[in-house]
């Protein structure tokens, strides 16, 4: 009886052991990294996301992600336009694997659904920076905050820089709010408004593109930016994939910085070093549910 039961016993952990197996195995996402993988970006940044042309894509955020993705070993990936305010709903819904639009990492945004967040996973900082206000370069009324009391300034939709300049500590700024950066772009250089107020990195990026603006250069707010690449939650062996190669990405020499001074040469060198991450930041804001929460690799 004995050496029946041990066989019995032999079986069946075999069987549960296999069970697991298979169970494990299937419900493991297929993976979003790969030759076609879709990615969302901006077509209306110069210097960080543009598209100069209908399919072609160029800026720092191009330019990190295709880097990351041949370090892999997969082709650079295809890129299509997003608006800031459909980038979480776009991954969600399958349209785009992964969002490389100067998509700022933050609690809510990386939170679980479970728990009111987006439920997005993010790969970065890749850059970060502190925002800023863009002006027609004649112009030599606005140096300093208080100078924005009374003026229009332009914001889109989605931005944690609309969300900044929301706040009471800004309510005497008139804040209008469009679709995308264009709009406002345009409405400054129309003078339909005073100042664009954004990201300092975009701000040079379109002022790079247009000489009649600059970008004020004593006037730096709110808490940095920290830009990543989002991913819908699920997919954490990707995240992991990519956060590794981010790593490695930023501490070669010169790659981060020749990539970063190619798309953006009028950036100052003060602001570049300051949108440099170090490795103890990307590891405590990739593939995690909160900062610094560390990633289940």
């Amino acid at each position: 009886m004995a050496g029946a039961a041990q066989r019995r016993w032999a079986a069946l952990t075999a069987a549960a052991l296999l069970y697991v197996t298979v169970t494990g195995c299937s419900s493991d996402p297929p993976s979003i990294l790969g030759d076609h993988t879709e990615v969302g970006a901006k077509s209306d940044q110069p210097g960080t996301s543009f598209s100069p042309h209908d399919g072609e894509y160029n800026g720092f955020d191009i330019a990190v992600v295709g880097t990351l993705m041949n370090m892999l070993g997969y082709d650079t990936p295809r890129f299509s336009g997003v608006l800031s305010k459909n980038r979480a709903r776009l991954l969600h819904d399958g349209d785009v694997q992964l969002v490389a639009a100067t998509f700022s990492i933050t609690p809510t945004r990386m939170a679980p659904k479970s728990k009111g967040g987006d439920d997005l996973d993010f790969v970065g900082p890749y850059a970060s920076t502190h925002q800023g206000f863009l002006v027609r370069a004649n112009d030599r009324s606005i140096r300093n905050l208080a100078d924005l009391d009374g003026k229009v300034v332009c914001v889109w939709e989605g931005t944690t820089s609309a969300n900044e300049l929301s706040k009471a500590a800004y309510d005497k700024i008139v804040k209008r709010t469009e679709d995308d950066a264009n709009y406002c772009v345009n409405a400054l250089k129309e003078k339909e408004v005073d100042a664009v107020s954004t990201d300092q990195l975009i701000l040079y990026g379109f002022m790079q593109a247009n000489p009649s603006l600059k970008v004020v250069p004593g006037i730096k707010f709110g808490e940095p930016n920290d830009y990543g690449i989002a991913m819908a939650k699920g997919h954490r062996k990707d995240c992991v994939r990519l956060r590794d190669k981010l790593t490695e990405y930023v501490r070669q020499a010169t790659s981060w910085e020749r990539d970063f001074q190619n798309s953006l040469p009028a950036v100052p060198k003060a602001v570049r070093d300051e949108a440099k991450p170090t490795e103890s930041e990307i590891s405590a804001l990739s593939c995690v549910d909160e900062p610094g929460a560390g990633t289940a690799d």
